[in-house]
């Protein structure tokens, strides 16, 4: 696994210096659609060879993180909104997405609008699914560009923060426990700070 993961990550660096911000804006499109790619590992890696080689610059690797995820959160979306409901339910379970989870979802975008939108693009594992209640919902397809591009900004910036700060840690390249151990910590931190601040107190506030 520890091979497969250097290779991969060699593959990574490499195509980073030829592909540039083309293969961000295809690998966001891609982590914004159903298929897992993880944006975890995408932005903070290209932003940190950003970093150190020049070859492209922090701020335009989180924009094009965030074009990269209103495109594929666009096709998402239009899928959803011209096949419907049905076909969704029909086919979602051979992508792992149950009845359950678009029902959720749905009642989530209904409830919420476009802030259930914004609010969707800062959590890990539902970000790249909003697509599918918003379009069945049909929620104005500007609007939900709008907040697409906010969410996916700012989940990209936190990412890129985050990958040029832990590339400068030696300790975590070399693969030490503790290192890496304070690195996951952090992370669950932010996402729970991006919680916080971006959903549950809005929800509060929406709610009173």
């Amino acid at each position: 696994m520890h091979e497969l993961i250097t290779r991969l990550i060699a593959w990574y660096a490499a195509s980073l210096e030829t592909g540039g911000y083309p293969l961000v804006i295809l690998l966001m499109a891609v982590e914004s659609s159903i298929i897992p790619v993880p944006s975890e590992l995408v932005i903070p890696f290209a932003a940190y060879q950003a970093h150190i080689h020049g070859n492209m610059s922090v701020v335009g690797v989180v924009i094009a993180g965030a074009i990269g995820s209103w495109i594929g959160a666009s096709v998402m979306y239009w899928i959803s909104r011209l096949a419907g409901r049905p076909l969704a339910l029909r086919y979602g379970r051979y992508l792992f997405i149950s009845k359950e989870k678009i029902e959720q979802a749905e009642n989530w975008a209904s409830e919420y609008g476009v802030f259930g939108v914004f609010a969707s693009r800062l959590l890990p594992i539902v970000r790249h699914l909003i697509g599918i209640p918003a379009g069945i919902v049909r929620i104005n397809f500007v609007q939900y560009s709008v907040q697409t591009i906010l969410g996916s900004t700012v989940w990209c910036a936190v990412l890129a923060a985050v990958g040029v700060a832990a590339g400068q840690d030696q300790n975590l390249i070399n693969g030490d426990m503790k290192s890496i151990t304070v690195w996951v910590s952090g992370g669950v931190i932010v996402i729970f700070a991006l919680y916080y601040f971006f959903v549950h107190r809005q929800l509060k506030l929406k709610n009173k």
